[in-house]
């Protein structure tokens, strides 16, 4: 189990770096723009052509771009190009931690809190890479990776001491595909808040730097798309174990309690945007709201109890 300890720890450290190279790369993209903007602006006071002996200076302005600001691009590129590397590297190293873990206990990771923030924090890296991936954009890593670092954060200060699962929790197969689609609905439940939140600031900081509000509001629906089903299946699976586990499929526990109002927010969500055209600022909030619940859904047993609180 060390080498799993230290599997956790080089994937906080890596996510971080992650973070700070595409914080380097977005603003390299912006001191970008800004000189081919200066570029641009000087080439349109007066109509000489500055010259060095008899020869004139290239017109970088007439290709949007300047020495200075290509090399500013080619940064960004190169900054960008390490961020997603190093998200990947974390990804994998989250990936063989839990496959340590599971060879070691005999399950998969749900017998405890700790164990499932650091699914959580997995399900979180692979939906953020693979709406990357999809739309070649790093930008919702400003509002992802530190989601994730602070799920990795709160994983690390919990108990990791591996204890035989109660009873509960011993219908393997079921519970793990449950567990699983959890996992993989909260990731892409985050993208759609990274989405919203990005869509909401951009306005305010004038950031041009970042994908147009069109394109951060396609992101924010087809994140929660998927979030929707996945879900649904989450809480049917759930339904299934809770019958072998506990005797019934439904008992409005807390934590059943809060998925269900979380597939409402979502699923009101799809229909407002499908059926009423929802968009914009009120669709970016329910989002935001959305995220909240799903996080309220996974720390609320720590406030109410019931029958999910098992460490």
């Amino acid at each position: 189990m060390e080498l799993a300890e230290y599997c956790l720890t080089g994937a906080f450290i890596v996510a971080g770096l992650a973070l700070l190279l595409n914080i380097g790369a977005v603003t390299s993209k912006k001191r970008a723009l800004e000189r081919v903007e200066a570029a641009t602006a000087l080439e349109l006071v007066g109509s000489g052509r500055p010259t060095v002996g008899d020869r004139p200076v290239p017109d970088y302005a007439d290709y949007g771009v300047t020495p200075q600001a290509d090399t500013a691009r080619t940064r960004s590129h190169g900054l960008a190009w390490y961020g997603t590397a190093f998200t990947v590297m974390s990804l994998l190293l989250l990936t063989a931690y839990i496959g340590i873990r599971m060879a070691v206990t005999g399950h998969g990771p749900f017998s405890n809190q700790h164990e499932f923030a650091v699914a959580f924090s997995w399900g979180i890296l692979l939906a953020y890479l693979v709406f990357e991936w999809l739309y070649r954009l790093r930008a919702l890593s400003l509002a992802v990776l530190p989601v994730t670092l602070g799920m990795m954060v709160y994983a690390m200060n919990l108990d990791a001491t591996v204890n035989p699962l109660v009873p509960a929790l011993q219908n393997s197969m079921m519970l793990t595909l449950h567990v699983g689609f959890a996992v993989i609905s909260y990731g892409t439940a985050c993208v759609s808040f990274a989405a919203a939140v990005l869509w909401l600031v951009r306005p305010k900081v004038k950031a041009r730097w970042l994908p147009g509000q069109d394109t951060l509001d396609d992101i924010g629906y087809r994140a929660a798309a998927l979030t929707f089903p996945l879900i649904t299946i989450m809480i049917v699976l759930g339904a299934i174990w809770a019958d072998t586990a506990w005797g019934r499929y439904w008992g409005w526990d807390p934590k059943e309690t809060a998925a269900f109002v979380t597939w409402l927010i979502y699923g009101g969500y799809l229909h407002a945007r499908v059926v009423r055209n929802w968009r914009g600022k009120k669709a970016a909030w329910l989002l935001v709201i959305g995220f909240a619940m799903v996080l309220f859904a996974y720390f609320g047993n720590h406030f109410f109890g019931g029958l999910h609180s098992y460490g």
